[in-house]
């Protein structure tokens, strides 16, 4: 998580100012990891990705300060959005504004034929049930012109859930159908685009808040007490929303009986002995606790035998564990109790 990140020059966070927007992306999703970060890089177009990537290789070092600062202007920005939107005409209009009408002309039909495309990919991408229930609201004529831009199979599985009657009308409309003005084509994308699958995007999308506390629990335990500490200065709200999605090595105190014997014979001895060698008397007699009496001496006189055990090693053990313990949930194996002692939760 902090490769990367130094000080050559020792500019403090100063320099986020000198950052671009593709350079802050770029530091985030370093930060975020191929794993997690992931979606994000999915969701962006070619050229982003370009643009992204490009400034990611130009990025260089990276001062603790200045990441800290980072992470924290992401999350108040987050913390206070109070939510915009735009569309192709007031996106139009704006960039009157500011450019020559002939180069936002070339723009916006740009825009136009990219749009369309991304609109009937997005829609390829979406269950035909949640589809058909979108559509069995619209005219039969604009359900056929959607149904004639899809992929046949496609297309069957939506008219196969349709009404019977509704489905057939359709179908006879898209035995008449003539060519599409573009007027009318750019209208139903747009359409689409708002109402659906932007929709369906919006419902989707994770939680900044999840997204953030999962870069956090992969932080060692200096780096994430220290960004927190920050991040309360800064925003305290997100802060402690934060707080209360990570899944800590001490949250695993709050499985029961059954859950921990599972959780421990998916845990080699060796990060177990690291694990609780770094653990607190509480944790440690948690966990000993649920063993059998042999076993738990046993451990104990590993744990002695190990002599020192470097802060990271410890981390690193207790990190393992609480993966494990998140994938168990995720299969429904083992459940994680939430902060509240009413509430329960499975990951």
């Amino acid at each position: 998580m902090a490769a990367g990140i130094g000080n050559p020059e020792k500019t403090g966070g100063g320099e986020l100012v000198r950052l671009d927007g593709p350079q802050r992306a770029a530091a985030l999703l370093l930060m975020l990891g191929d794993e997690e970060g992931a979606p994000i890089w999915q969701a962006l177009e070619e050229e982003e990705v370009k643009k992204v990537s490009a400034a990611m290789v130009q990025l260089g070092a990276l001062e603790v300060q200045t990441v800290e600062k980072l992470i924290i202007e992401f999350v108040t920005k987050l913390g206070n959005s109070g939510g915009i939107s735009s569309n192709f005409e007031r996106t139009e209009a704006l960039l009157l504004k500011i450019f020559p009408s002939e180069q936002v002309s070339l723009i916006m039909a740009e825009i136009k034929g990219a749009s369309g495309k991304r609109v009937w990919a997005s829609i390829a991408q979406v269950d035909p049930e949640i589809l058909a229930s979108f559509l069995r609201n619209e005219y039969p004529q604009t359900v056929a012109v959607v149904l004639s831009r899809v992929r046949a199979d496609y297309a069957a599985k939506v008219l196969t859930i349709l009404p019977e009657d509704f489905a057939i009308d359709v179908l006879n409309r898209m035995l008449r159908m003539e060519t599409v003005q573009k007027e009318a084509l750019r209208h139903i994308e747009e359409t689409l685009r708002v109402e659906f699958v932007s929709t369906i995007a919006q419902t989707q999308r994770r939680d900044a808040h999840e997204m953030m506390a999962d870069v956090f629990n992969a932080f060692d335990r200096q780096t994430e007490g220290r960004f927190l500490a920050a991040l309360d200065q800064a925003n305290r709200g997100s802060a402690k929303r934060i707080r209360e999605l990570m899944f800590t090595f001490e949250d695993l105190l709050k499985l029961d009986p059954g859950s921990v014997q599972t959780l421990l014979r998916k845990i080699d001895n060796d990060t177990l002995c690291r694990a609780l060698k770094g653990a607190n008397e509480r944790t440690r007699a948690f966990f000993l606790a649920q063993m059998s009496t042999r076993a738990a001496k046993n451990l104990t006189d590993e744990m002695q035998a190990l002599g020192p055990v470097r802060l990271k090693e410890v981390d690193e053990a207790q990190a393992k564990m609480t993966e494990t313990a998140k994938d168990l949930a995720e299969k429904g194996e083992i459940m994680i109790a939430k902060n509240s002692a009413e509430e329960e939760l499975v990951y």
